[in-house]
């Protein structure tokens, strides 16, 4: 297992994004030598965790448990695959590409050390947007990329450093529970009945997802096995 690719976006005038200066930075490109990672701070006023990187809607990305995105190459590979055309790494607008690591089913709360120092926890999974599908330029990408569900992993900062396209990644912790990336993706996505089992993930799960998660079993309660309930009265 290693990190391929240390991939970082500048700010690009595009006219697929819905922010209001009408930049993004998902256009990332591989960069060579050591790029320092250090978590960046609260969403929606930090940005990305990697020195150099742009995030321009701090609305729906950076912050401390989307600090770093990841993609595997193999996922890439198959894309690559059924799209018939190439996609380098960064294509997804990742920050990190991997190669022998099962992103999407990296269990939440799994920790990864990249390089001697680096240590990573997997939060989420990713959601795809229209500046997403304006960028790779294929039509119901939202929809495909969706059903797929090979949606990679957002990670918060456990430990900075430095790291740098060949690094070694290991598993330093891997939780008891069921709770991957992509069944995240999933419960927040097409498959809501899930919410409830994501609770299992405890406090390494993305904040946004615990609260998902509870307003799900106010308004429903469901058994250990997430089943929806009768709705509460009222």
């Amino acid at each position: 297992m290693r990190l391929l690719s240390v991939n970082l976006g500048r700010p690009k005038a595009v006219p697929y994004t819905d922010q209001p200066q009408g930049l993004t930075g998902i256009d990332k490109r591989p960069v060579e030598g050591p790029v320092r990672i250090a978590a960046p701070g609260r969403k929606g006023v930090g940005a990305g965790g990697l020195a150099g990187d742009t995030v321009c809607d701090l609305r729906h990305h950076g912050g401390d448990d989307q600090a770093v995105y990841a993609v595997a190459r193999e996922d890439l590979d198959e894309w690559e695959r059924e799209l018939g055309r190439p996609l380098a790494n960064g294509s997804f607008g990742e920050n990190l590409t991997t190669t022998g690591l099962d992103v999407s089913d990296a269990l939440i709360g799994e920790r990864w050390r990249i390089g001697p120092d680096v240590v990573l926890e997997v939060t989420s999974g990713r959601i795809p947007c229209l500046t997403f599908q304006g960028h790779l330029g294929e039509k119901r990408w939202v929809r495909r990329f969706t059903e797929k569900a090979a949606t990679g992993a957002y990670l918060r900062v456990v430990v900075p450093g430095e790291i740098r396209a060949g690094d070694p990644v290991t598993i330093v912790h891997r939780p008891e529970h069921e709770v991957t990336a992509r069944m995240q993706f999933r419960a927040v996505t097409t498959n809501r009945e899930l919410l409830p089992r994501l609770l299992a993930a405890g406090d390494a799960l993305h904040p946004e997802s615990v609260a998902q998660a509870r307003r799900y079993l106010e308004k429903y309660g469901a058994d250990a096995d997430g089943r929806r309930s009768e709705p509460a009265a009222g």
